[in-house]
C-alpha cells in the first residue's frame, strides 16, 4: 500500500508541506487548499506549479479533493448545473494534476440520510459528464447521506455507476455518531469498491486526536489491508492540531490559514505514527 497526506493538513506553503512529506518517508500528497486558494479555484497554472513541486521531490499526486456536491441537495435546475459545472471543473483539474480520481460527496443530509435520493440527484449532476481518465470515488462523509459504508453501497446501487467507486473515511463513520465502531464491519462489506483510504483518528463525536490514541484500530485495519494485498493509497486526513480544535465549518470548508493553523507538528507526529504502524 502507498502513503499520503492531504497538504493542507500540514502547511499552506506546498514546498514546506511537500518537504515534510518526504522527510517522514511518505511518497504522496493529495490536493486540497494551496496557499490560501480553495482546491476548485486553483487555475490551470497554479495546478502545474503543484504538480512541478511534488515532481521535483519524486512525489505522487494521490487525489484531489474538491467540495464536489458538498453541499444542501439542489433542489432547482440552476442548482443542479451549478453543481454539474464544479464538478465538471474538478475532472478538468484532476487531469491536469495527474490525479487517479477525484473525491465527490452526496449532498449534506437533512434529517436522516437519504442515500436513494441522493442518488437521483447526483444522477442529474453526472449527465453528459466526461469521466475521461479519472475516477470519482464517494466519500463516507460525515454530515453528508453516506456516513457509513451501508449508506454508500446503497447510494451507489440506487446510482446506478459501476465505475464509481469508495472513498472509505472509517473516522467520519465513527465522529457522525453513525457508527462506533466501523471495523471491521464496514471494510467486509465494501472492501471490493474501496479506492482509496482516509486516515484520521477520532475521539468519540468530540473531535479528532493524535493518530493511534483514538477510537480506530489502525494497527488491525492496517493489517488486513496487508493480507487482503491492498495496493491504493492510505492517505491521512489528520484533523488534529496542536493547541486547538477545528470548528465544523474549518472541517466543512477546510482550506486556508484558517485551517491549516497547527497542523505542521500535529501532522508531522502523525505520519511518523502511520509509518511506524504499516512498518510493524
Amino acid at each position: 500500500m502507498k502513503l499520503a497526506i492531504i497538504n493542507d493538513e500540514i502547511d499552506q506553503d506546498l514546498a514546506r508541506a511537500a518537504d515534510a512529506v518526504v522527510e517522514c518517508g511518505l511518497t504522496g500528497v493529495e490536493i486540497r487548499s494551496v496557499a490560501n486558494v480553495p482546491p476548485h479555484v486553483l487555475s490551470d497554472a497554479q495546478l502545474g506549479d503543484v504538480r512541478r513541486t511534488l515532481t521535483e521531490r519524486n512525489l505522487a499526486v494521490a487525489g484531489f479533493c474538491p467540495p464536489a456536491l458538498k453541499r444542501k441537495m439542489p433542489r432547482t435546475d440552476a442548482d443542479v448545473a451549478a453543481t454539474r459545472n464544479l464538478l465538471g471543473r474538478a475532472i478538468e483539474q484532476a487531469n491536469i494534476l495527474g490525479s487517479p480520481h477525484v473525491r465527490i460527496f452526496t449532498f449534506y443530509r437533512d434529517g436522516d440520510p437519504d442515500p436513494k435520493a441522493a442518488a437521483l440527484v447526483a444522477a442529474e449532476v453526472l449527465d453528459g459528464l466526461d469521466l475521461a481518465g479519472v475516477r470519482l470515488l464517494v466519500e463516507t462523509g460525515t454530515r453528508t447521506n453516506t456516513p457509513t459504508m451501508a449508506l454508500t453501497l446503497a447510494f451507489l446501487e440506487a446510482l446506478g455507476r459501476p465505475e464509481i467507486g469508495v472513498l472509505w473515511d472509517p473516522g467520519n463513520s465513527v465522529f457522525s455518531g453513525w457508527h462506533a465502531n466501523p471495523f471491521p464491519e464496514e471494510y467486509t462489506i465494501g472492501r471490493e469498491v474501496i479506492g482509496h483510504i482516509h486516515v484520521k483518528d477520532p475521539a468519540g463525536t468530540s473531535g479528532y486526536v493524535r493518530l493511534g490514541d483514538g477510537d480506530l484500530p489502525w494497527g488491525r485495519i492496517i493489517e488486513r489491508l496487508g493480507a487482503d494485498d491492498y495496493t491504493g493509497w492510505l492517505s491521512l486526513e489528520t484533523h488534529w492540531r496542536s493547541g486547538r480544535v477545528l470548528t465544523q465549518d474549518q472541517r466543512d470548508r477546510p482550506w486556508g490559514d484558517a485551517f491549516s493553523e497547527g497542523g505542521y507538528p500535529a501532522s508531522v507526529t502523525c505520519m511518523r505514527a502511520l509509518r511506524a504502524l504499516v512498518a510493524s
